[in-house]
């Protein structure tokens, strides 16, 4: 019962404090010199309002330039394990420097040996070489800037040219096995190579393409909406055409 009393008391005397407080609030908003501090409070307000949705987009922009960056940071790792897997592995059959009969030095000539006149030997002609594979230029910042904003969304300048990267390593890549001798291919391959063979058609005639499966097959690119935005913005900055036909959707590199 005493617990109950005092529990009244403290809530009554809690109404009468706000009671209290209110009336001494009441009159305050009449005084000019409360209004004029009220309203330079609520311009502040806006102001640190303004500069918190300005923060947001900058950490945005910050958390994208991040992500490409580690991406980046990832790729020339894996540049540098090439290039150091060449240093360790140069191949010992490479050709050595002749050093000619003009340019010894004659400290090291016998002048009593009569010098042999070299034997002539005939040249061969160098295999024909085949003609590089065309792959996709990257886009330049001026070609960004030119893409309608509806187009980019949040993309950035370095997303744009790494789907550029993966489609070329695609495009090598099918085209490597497209050129070898048909006998010289393992199970694996040659079922690609027939692949690529049944996907050709008239208008692909003479041009280097590629299709989603190609994407699956060589990159690790996922074809999700990100992805064919990105192929929006390509055609817009007339890297590639498409042709379409047999369900399928061919991408040709222009």
């Amino acid at each position: 019962m005493a617990s109950d009393l005092e529990q009244l008391c403290f809530h009554v005397n809690e109404k009468i404090s706000n009671i209290k407080r209110t009336l001494s609030l009441r009159h305050l908003g009449q005084e000019s010199a409360s209004n004029t501090l009220l309203n330079k409070i609520g311009d502040e307000i806006f102001v640190v309002n303004d500069l918190l949705n300005k923060l947001e987009l900058e950490i945005q922009y910050l958390e994208q330039t991040n992500v490409s960056l580690k991406e980046l940071c990832n790729s020339l790792e894996d540049d540098y394990k090439d290039v150091e897997h060449l240093s360790e592995n140069i191949p010992a059959h490479l050709p050595q420097v002749k050093v000619t009969q003009s340019l010894a030095s004659e400290s090291n000539l016998d002048p009593e040996e009569p010098v042999k006149a070299e034997e002539h030997v005939p040249t061969k002609k160098p295999p024909k070489e085949q003609s590089s594979i065309k792959e996709m230029l990257f886009i330049t910042t001026d070609e960004f800037n030119g893409v309608p904003a509806y187009m980019k969304s949040r993309l950035t300048y370095c997303q744009i040219n790494d789907v550029i990267k993966e489609i070329n390593k695609a495009v090598v890549s099918k085209y490597k096995i497209f050129r070898q001798p048909k006998t010289s291919l393992n199970s694996m391959n040659r079922n690609l190579y027939h692949r690529f063979t049944n996907e050709e058609t008239k208008d692909t005639k003479g041009h280097y393409f590629i299709v989603e499966a190609d994407i699956k097959e060589f990159t690790t690119l996922k074809a999700d909406k990100r992805f064919y935005m990105i192929l929006n913005i390509l055609r817009h900055c007339r890297r590639l055409s498409e042709v379409r036909g047999g369900g399928l959707t061919r991408y040709i590199i222009a």
